[in-house]
């Protein structure tokens, strides 16, 4: 059995679940409203505050299925109600991030600016050398967070570039000089 797919889950206070036919679970709360359309293998019941989910047989396809599903519905409540957020570093001699309206513009020793639209439903902020991505949906914020790393991944050398604040750099030993 799936450790992770027979636990409950938890509905906290304000938070709305619906369960409509071919499992398209909608979930409301505080923050907002995210719905996605899961397995239709699976056997998705509310029952007092608490969701549930099912497998039908043992089949491999479906012992994958059952965990994720779980997963995926826990991340829309835990979305909905706190939230979810990444942050970015930027280290390097000159490289910059500034927020215009809703383009977030990162000077990255390119000839250009990197010029950035926020995606629909998150929201990207600059304080000092962090960029911070928070949204509701875990997969965009992940996503996106992604992206922005992705305009210049930190170098090996000198540590240069996007970093997430919890990554570590594994540094290497540049050139020696002739003696």
């Amino acid at each position: 059995m799936s450790r992770i797919g027979k636990m409950p889950i938890a509905v906290p206070a304000g938070v709305t679940v619906d369960i409509a036919e071919n499992n398209k679970v909608t979930v409301k709360g505080p923050k907002g409203e995210l719905s996605r359309v899961l397995p239709a293998e699976m056997k998705i019941t509310q029952e007092d505050g608490e969701i549930k989910v099912e497998r039908p047989n043992d089949e491999k396809k479906n012992r994958s299925l059952h965990g994720l599903t779980r997963t995926l519905i826990n991340n829309m409540v835990v979305g909905v109600t706190d939230g979810y957020k990444k942050t970015l570093e930027v280290n390097g001699v000159g490289y910059r991030a500034a927020k215009q309206g809703k383009k977030l513009v990162l000077n990255l020793g390119y000839s250009h600016p990197v010029e950035m639209e926020d995606p629909e439903g998150l929201e990207t902020t600059v304080e000092d050398n962090k960029i911070i991505v928070s949204g509701i949906d875990k997969e965009k914020v992940g996503q996106f967070a992604a992206e922005i790393r992705a305009t210049r991944a930190p170098e090996p050398y000198k540590g240069k570039g996007i970093k997430y604040d919890y990554e570590v750099i594994r540094r290497k030993v540049g050139k020696t000089g002739k003696k």
